[in-house]
């Protein structure tokens, strides 16, 4: 069963080879690497030729103009040829085991009514899951996962490349930004996740990244800010979230009348 990971990135050459190192280390190989360059000015591209160069398994890349993050899963979620659909950050890593987890996991859920993907959870560097760790499985949508069971911290999506297909992420004329809550909230509303508390990715917050800078990048791209809180103020989430959503809708609001 083929995987597609996905790499968006952005003037990232400097970390890239560690997470190229660890696809070498992966145990499981049949999976594909797109990478979807977003306007990089770095030596990105020379890089990835390099590992192409090296590596046993597909490596695609793909240059965009810098039109944001959202939009490169756009065009790698219609280049993917695996059943499966993996967002890998290129300032983060997987575990030796990951995909093969994935794959033994998905073999097993694949067939159950409204099954949309399998979750995994994100780690630091010595193994820590990033969050709590309240649960063992669990098979709900990803808002109920948090508000109902109230798990927090890094979960890892893999979603079906035809979820995927099925749930593009909107791309609004002159923003750069469209947060993937968006999407996964509607998802939500058709799918089901299997969560498992087991972490197989790494992760490393970069300073100046998209976490690092979320405020300011959303305030350049209000309109796609409003439709998530004001999308969410109609889910059935508690009461505090919907006053939360409809503060945040009316404060990027003003950003869309400047």
């Amino acid at each position: 069963m083929l995987i597609t990971i996905l790499t968006p990135t952005y003037n990232r050459a400097a970390l890239l080879p560690r997470l190229f190192a660890s696809f070498i280390a992966m145990n499981y190989t049949n999976f594909e690497w797109l990478i979807v360059d977003d306007g990089s000015t770095d030596s990105t591209a020379d890089l990835i030729a390099d590992f192409k160069a090296k590596a046993s398994f597909a490596i695609h890349y793909i240059f965009q103009e810098n039109s944001g993050k959202h939009m490169a899963i756009n065009k790698g979620v219609a280049m993917a040829k695996g059943e499966l659909f993996f967002i890998v950050d290129s300032d983060d890593r997987l575990t030796s085991n990951a995909l093969s987890a994935v794959s033994e996991l998905y073999s097993e859920k694949k067939y159950t009514a409204n099954f949309g993907g399998i979750a995994f959870r994100g780690c630091y560097e010595d193994g820590t899951v990033v969050g709590n760790s309240n649960f063992t499985q669990l098979v709900c949508n990803s808002i109920d996962v948090r508000t109902k069971y109230g798990v927090t911290g890094d979960l890892v999506e893999v979603f079906t490349t035809d979820v995927m297909r099925e749930f593009p992420f909107p791309e609004i004329h002159n923003e750069k930004f469209c947060p993937e809550m968006l999407v996964w909230n509607r998802i939500a509303k058709k799918y089901d996740l299997v969560y498992v508390n087991e972490p197989i990715y790494i992760v490393e917050y970069q300073e100046g990244g998209l976490t690092d800078r979320i405020v300011k990048i959303r305030m350049k791209s209000p309109i796609a800010s409003m439709l998530t809180y004001s999308e969410m103020v109609a889910l059935n989430v508690p009461l505090t979230q919907k006053i939360k959503a409809g503060i945040n809708f009316w404060r990027f609001s003003f950003n869309s009348s400047m």
